[in-house]
């Protein structure tokens, strides 16, 4: 069956508006740039001047609201972990170096409580049972020296789950749906999930 040129033009006009219409193609790129991860050398290092915890950073949108997460990652090494290598019911921050930081573009709920927009340095009370995950305002901060309760702007209770063993410490988002997301932190057989939801 031959098509008139009427009927490709009419054709074409309607997917170029169909595109033009589909949600989410105006959508910007993630423009977090973590700082731990940018001063980056060309300089080319021997093995031995590696670091043993090296930096990371990973990013999700979720809707609008922009959420970056910069860490370094301690490796286990047949070490124990929590209870020995990380003490329980002491601060601490998940990574090493610098302390974990995270950057939400836009007010948010973790956990169902209310976190403003802004950079947080992330610290942690690891415990046999529930933990307790803290966000501190100062958040260039370093993984041995706690900013203070007074800098605090979230203090919530976490159930940890198990999993499988992770080798090197990492932060995912397992879930990301609508308004809502996960952002997991997983080391060894330790899951420690937190539940987003963005405006």
């Amino acid at each position: 069956m031959k098509m008139s040129r009427y009927g490709a033009g009419a054709l074409l006009c309607f997917v170029v508006a169909c595109r033009a219409a589909e949600p989410g193609r105006d959508v910007r790129p993630m423009t977090a740039a973590p700082a731990n991860v940018t001063d980056i050398s060309e300089e080319v290092l021997p093995l031995d001047q590696v670091s043993k915890s090296q930096a990371a950073a990973i990013g999700q949108r979720v809707a609008t609201t922009e959420i970056t997460v910069t860490y370094s990652r301690p490796v286990a090494r047949g070490r124990q972990l929590f209870g020995a290598l990380v003490p329980y019911e002491q601060i601490w921050t998940p990574g090493a170096d610098q302390a974990t930081a995270v950057t939400f573009s836009r007010n948010v709920q973790v956990n169902e409580h209310p976190l403003a927009k802004g950079a947080y340095s992330i610290w942690t009370i690891p415990r046999a049972g529930n933990w307790t995950v803290i966000f501190n305002k100062a958040a260039k901060a370093y993984h041995d020296h706690y900013p203070g309760e007074q800098q605090e702007a979230l203090r919530l209770d976490v159930r940890p789950e198990e999993g499988p063993h992770v080798e090197t410490l990492s932060f995912s988002f397992p879930v990301v749906e609508g308004k809502d997301a996960v952002l997991r932190l997983e080391w060894g057989a330790l899951r420690l999930p937190l539940s987003i939801r963005v405006p």
